[in-house]
């Protein structure tokens, strides 16, 4: 500490030395003293400190200055309140001095304190008392309006304070907006552009008195409308408001568009570009309250777009003359002398319109049809627009339309919606001729700006409407080659106009490219070779497509006779080996050149006989080098698979040793390529793998057959299978081995399912039909049953059982003529045996069916049967069922009205899936069954129905979206159950084919809604012993409502009204444990759906969700208790952290508070730190894969 002292004075005592070295340098040192932690000034060593920072802040030298500022960061955290008081007392005082370089330095030194202060947020005195000293300075310094400079210093720092601590002045906020108001018709524009800047800051964090007040000002100027000058002015300044806080001006819109649209008339260029930009503000952070008035903006938009009244665009005549015009630009410069283009303000009016468009554009979804009709030509007609600013902006406008259309493709790809004539899609389809026709001629224009606009622009409409430009080739080929021959291109040109060409390649047919590969060859055979090693890998990239162009292997008939490939072999084949031999060059460059040397050997290796083996040890030495060895297997993938027979015998002995050994790294692609590259080799070259090679690979096999990854196992047991088929004689070795129990292991883990499953069951046909000794079917029956009759092993799980059912069937239907023996001794375990009677029924329906059926009606087992009927249904084929339906049917309505609730669940699914059979028949009966006066009777029709719903396109479809309205009319049913089993099926429908759903939404929304809300009298007490429960038995029904919401918000956000859709989202922040769970959900994802509709609710949403983390346990409660309610806490942290997401939320008041209250907490700040990193690196991951 003394030392510390003692060295400080020293250093003093240096700053006062007459050399400015010494000077410097001393206050060098202290700022490195300052800036360490450790350092504690007594007392007395501060007032020196200061005392001498303050007195360099006036040294003649101006480094020397410099350094001074730079020092005052670090002092004002390091000392105590009164000397940060001092400091900025003195520099508010030197800023109203008469020398100019000392107010500058003071004005800096006055932002770096402020930019030091703790934030807001930490609730921090210190912060409050300086804020409040230097307000008042500030605003007489900004009243008086002598000079000019120091006006602007101050409303600099004012705006500089208010965003950073505006919260800390809400007593100072009255008089900080009457001393700036009057700014606004300073005679100076500069103070009238900070002044808006400094109110911009201010409504974010004002009271709504200030606010009005603010507001009303606004209103009384605009409608006196005094000079254009201060109207101007006026304009910008609601357009700032609107931009910072949007959700408050809302409320006000009614008053303040009437009077923009009338400003927008007057003849002045600029006031109409500024009322178009508040416009745009509006547009993009009230969407609500702007609804009505989008239409109007939209027209006034429109019709600037294309106002340029200096300039004719002569339409008739533009392509004959437009020749001859670029020969007389020269001499036609010089005779225009009384009309030069500076003065010309109205490319600004065009500009702001186009960003306007495209603010429209990107906010109101549910419009794209109008879009298409109006918008969308508007801006075609644009791209000729003569300023290289406007014409960025109109593309950007163009683009943002194509992405909007984009996000609906799934209801698009349905038949019904395409006969419904005028989706935004057909529309765009009809618009693709006009759309290229303009963008042919800005291809070939100079500027390198417009042309990467016109790839974009290719690139977005190809992603949206895959192969729209198939006719279109021939006019588009000839702008990319130039753009990649010009020696002017950019290289970031070059790049974008080959991702272009790449993606049209990738989305058009092979056969519309065949006149043009003469053409396209010699500049991507460049472009490989380019120095630039970002142009080098798109430019292979681009070789790669080239070559299944010249040569598709899909379709020999009509492609490969009518083009020949062999004049561009030579050329593609020597730029890509170039590469492929080069060690020293880009990762992504050796990655895409084996991918694309795999694709030249894939599709053209027997018009290679010399250079094959050559290439193929190339592949060798990749596939031994760490970083190009995932790429090389999947390349060997590739060739291996090729239809040409490559010979690959020479490296196949090194290779598979290899690639044995690749199945122990810790890399899983690199495990999944490699089982699918061994796979593909099995296949094509059984003749060429030897039982060695087989060997290595079956030593590294047990290992990767686990329930720790389901898909690596599938892949292995895929390999098994294919192994049994090729070299049957390997297997001899299994029935000893380890592989065997892992098998055994992994079909009585109860995660098995889905493809893991169906290729275990392909293993378990294949090896039976291979007649291995000891692995016969009987050998297996017993591996596979043993446990379930072995008393004193239980099994873990009932899928256990489930699974070694499906196995035993499928052995069975391998072995038909063992069948009948197992049946017999299979009934006594109940749930398997229900699931092993269903499959082996399946594979001889005469025999087992009408045995099935005669068993449900006699039988006490039905639950179990019915299961069996469940599995008949859902994997026999369509016909072998058919002459059954009748009865089974009539069967299954018997017992629709069961009491148990598992049996009706299995019945309702029966029921659904015999339906699929023969919907034009069925389907009305469900409908007819409605109208039961039994209540499981309509919740078993309306469970039926969700089984027929699939993701995949079907038959019933269309019969489904004619009727599915009258199923969901049971939203209304007086029985709770009924209801609640309508909205799972509603889930259903909204989840797997929105189109089914989409135009009954105005009419379900309302009863949906009506299902979240808590009823009263739903909720009873139930007495235990001494203590009273309540129970709720409307909360299943609220959940299944709250889970249809929260599947609306991804198929169909287009049709929802967002603002009534968060009132019930409100709602559920207040509800029970599972739904509060659920609307958390809701709230993340709606923070990146629609920001700005959350950003005007904020307040309201933040007090529940401060509620669920500041609730405290009762100490005395189970552990049960103090889980859900931690759960609670991080559901609703991650709730916190989406929300702040938003750009403008940690401005609003109350979430600041949250904010602060949060950080002061340990607990809640340590969730919240861990949350906040959870989601940065998810973000990282997805950004990672993509």
């Amino acid at each position: 500490m003394a030392s510390a002292s003692y060295h400080i004075s020293n250093l003093l005592e240096k700053m006062t030395s007459s050399d400015k070295d010494f000077r410097f340098m001393a206050t060098n040192d202290l700022m490195t003293e300052l800036q360490k932690d450790s350092i504690k000034l007594d007392d007395d060593s501060e007032r020196k400190v200061v005392r001498m920072i303050l007195k360099l802040l006036e040294d003649k030298n101006g480094e020397v200055q410099n350094l001074a500022v730079k020092c005052l960061g670090p002092l004002v955290s390091k000392v105590k309140e009164y000397q940060v008081e001092t400091i900025v007392d003195t520099l508010c005082t030197n800023m109203l001095s008469d020398k100019e370089q000392l107010r500058d330095i003071s004005s800096i030194g006055l932002k770096t304190v402020i930019g030091e202060l703790p934030p807001a947020s930490s609730g921090s005195a210190l912060a409050a008392s300086v804020c409040k000293k230097i307000t008042g300075r500030l605003t007489s310094a900004i009243a008086k309006q002598e000079d000019v400079s120091v006006q602007l210093e101050a409303l600099d720092i004012m705006a500089d304070m208010l965003c950073r601590q505006g919260g800390l002045l809400v007593n100072f906020h009255p008089s900080i907006l009457s001393c700036l108001l009057p700014q606004l018709t300073s005679p100076r524009l500069a103070v009238r552009k900070r002044t808006i800047m400094a109110l911009g800051h201010l409504v974010m964090s004002c009271g709504n008195l200030v606010f009005i007040d603010l507001i009303e000002h606004l209103l009384t100027e605009l409608g006196r409308n005094d000079n254009m000058s201060t109207t101007r002015t006026y304009i910008q300044c609601t357009a700032a408001i609107s931009r910072q806080a949007g959700h408050r001006i809302g409320e006000y819109l009614e008053k303040i568009i009437p009077l923009v649209v009338k400003f927008c008339n007057v003849d002045d260029d600029e006031l109409r570009e500024y009322c178009i930009q508040a416009f745009e503000s509006f547009v993009r952070r009230c969407p609500k309250e702007v609804y009505p008035h989008v239409p109007t903006v939209i027209s006034i938009c429109l019709r600037y777009l294309t106002y340029d009244p200096n300039y004719n665009f002569d339409d008739e005549d533009e392509d004959d003359n437009a020749m001859d015009a670029e020969q007389n630009d020269e001499d036609y410069q010089g005779s225009d002398d009384e009309y030069s283009d500076d003065d010309d303000m109205s490319w600004k009016v065009r500009r702001a319109a186009a960003k306007c468009l495209d603010a429209v554009v990107s906010t109101r979804h549910e419009m794209l049809p109008e879009f298409y009709r109006s918008v969308s030509p508007a801006l075609v007609c644009r791209f000729k627009e003569r300023e290289e600013n406007v014409k960025a902006d109109v593309f950007h406008a163009y683009l943002s339309l194509l992405k909007q259309t984009r996000p609906a493709q799934s209801w698009l790809a349905d038949p019904d919606a395409m006969e419904q004539g005028d989706t935004p899609l057909t529309m765009l389809q009809s618009q693709v001729p006009m759309i290229v026709k303009a963008l042919h001629k800005q291809l070939k224009e100079k500027s390198v700006k417009t042309r990467q606009c016109c790839f974009n622009m290719l690139t977005e409409l190809v992603n949206v409407l895959p192969g729209a430009l198939t006719q279109h080739i021939p006019v588009l080929i000839p702008g990319i080659i130039f753009s990649l021959n010009d020696k002017s291109s950019s290289s970031n040109l070059k790049i974008d106009a080959l991702a272009c060409l790449h993606v049209i390649m990738v989305t058009h047919p092979a056969h519309a490219f065949h006149a043009h590969v003469p053409a396209l060859v010699p500049p991507v055979v460049a472009c490989v070779g380019d120095p630039f090693y970002k142009i080098t890998s798109e430019a292979l990239l681009v070789t790669q497509q080239l070559v299944k162009v010249i040569r598709p292997l899909d379709n020999q008939s009509e492609g490969s006779d009518s083009f020949d490939p062999s004049p561009y072999i030579n050329d593609l084949f020597t730029c890509t080996i170039r590469r492929l031999k080069a060690a020293d060059i880009d990762q992504e460059v050796k990655e895409r050149a084996i991918s694309c040397m795999g694709q030249i050997i894939c599709n053209l290796g027997d018009r290679l006989p010399n250079e094959l083996p050559g290439t193929l040890l190339i592949f060798l030495e990749r596939l031994k080098n760490e970083i190009t060895r995932l790429t090389t297997v999947k390349a060997l993938t590739l060739i291996a698979g090729s239809p040409l027979k490559i010979d690959l015998r020479p490296v196949l002995p090194d290779a598979v040793p290899i690639l044995a050994s690749f199945l122990r790294k810790n890399q899983r692609a690199l495990k999944l390529c490699t089982l699918a590259a061994l796979d593909i080799l099995l296949r094509n070259y059984s003749s060429a793998v030897t039982p060695v090679m087989v060997d290595a690979v079956l030593a590294e096999l047990p290992p990767l057959i686990s329930e720790s990854d389901m898909h690596v196992s599938q892949m292995a047991l895929s390999f098994l299978s294919t192994l049994a088929v090729t070299h049957p004689s390997s297997l001899g070795q299994l029935s000893g081995g380890n592989i065997l129990q892992q098998l055994i292991a992994l079909v009585r883990s109860p995660l098995l399912q889905g493809g893991a499953l169906a290729a275990m069951l392909d293993f378990y046909q294949a090896l039976v039909a291979t007649d291995t000794p000891g692995l016969g079917y009987m050998d297996l029956l017993r591996m596979l049953t043993g446990p379930v009759y072995s008393q004193s092993a239980a099994l873990p799980h009932k899928q256990a059982y489930c699974s070694i059912a499906k196995c035993v069937a499928a052995l069975t239907r391998a072995c038909p003529n063992e069948g009948p023996a197992v049946v017999g001794q299979f009934i006594q375990v109940k749930s398997a045996a229900s699931y092993a009677l269903g499959s082996i029924a399946v594979g001889n329906l005469p025999e087992y069916l009408p045995f099935v059926l005669q068993e449900i009606s006699s039988s006490k087992r039905q639950y179990l049967l019915l299961h069996s009927l469940k599995e008949i249904i859902s994997s026999a084929s369509v016909s072998g069922l058919k002459p059954y339906v009748e009865s089974v049917w009539s069967l299954l309505l018997k017992h629709c009205e069961c009491q148990e609730e598992g049996t009706r669940n299995v019945v309702a699914e029966c029921l659904g899936k015999l339906t699929l059979i023969d919907p034009e028949t069925l389907l009305p009966r469900l409908k007819g069954y409605l109208l039961s006066g039994s209540s499981y009777a309509r919740s078993s029709v309306v469970t039926a129905v969700k089984f027929t719903i699939s993701d995949q396109p079907q038959p019933i479809d269309p019969l489904l979206k004619n009727c599915i309205g009258d199923f969901l009319k049971t939203l209304e049913d007086p029985d709770l159950n009924v209801r609640r089993v309508a909205l799972v099926t509603f889930n259903s429908a909204a989840h797997n084919k929105p189109s089914l759903i989409r135009e009954l939404l105005d009419s379900v929304l309302p009863q949906l809604y009506n299902e979240t809300k808590v009823r009263k009298e739903l909720i009873r007490e139930v007495e235990m012993g001494p203590f009273k429960h309540t129970v709720d038995d409307g909360l299943d029904l609220r959940k299944a409502a709250f889970e249809c919401m929260y599947t609306l918000l991804d198929s169909c956000l287009d049709r929802l009204d967002i603002f009534t859709f968060l009132n019930h989202v409100e709602d559920g922040l207040k509800d029970h444990y599972d739904i509060k769970m659920l609307t958390f959900l809701m709230l993340a994802r709606l923070s990146s759906l629609c920001p700005s509709a959350v950003l005007q609710r904020l307040d309201r949403l933040v007090e529940p969700l401060r509620a669920t983390c500041t609730t405290k346990v009762k100490a005395n409660s189970v552990k049960q208790e103090f889980e859900k309610q931690d759960e609670l806490k991080r559901s609703a942290m991650r709730a916190v952290v989406a929300l702040l997401t938003i750009p403008e939320a940690e401005k609003s008041p109350l979430m600041s508070e949250f904010q602060s209250q949060i950080s002061s907490n340990q607990e809640l700040a340590a969730i919240f730190d861990s949350i906040q990193r959870d989601s940065s690196s998810a973000n990282m991951e997805s950004m990672d894969t993509s």
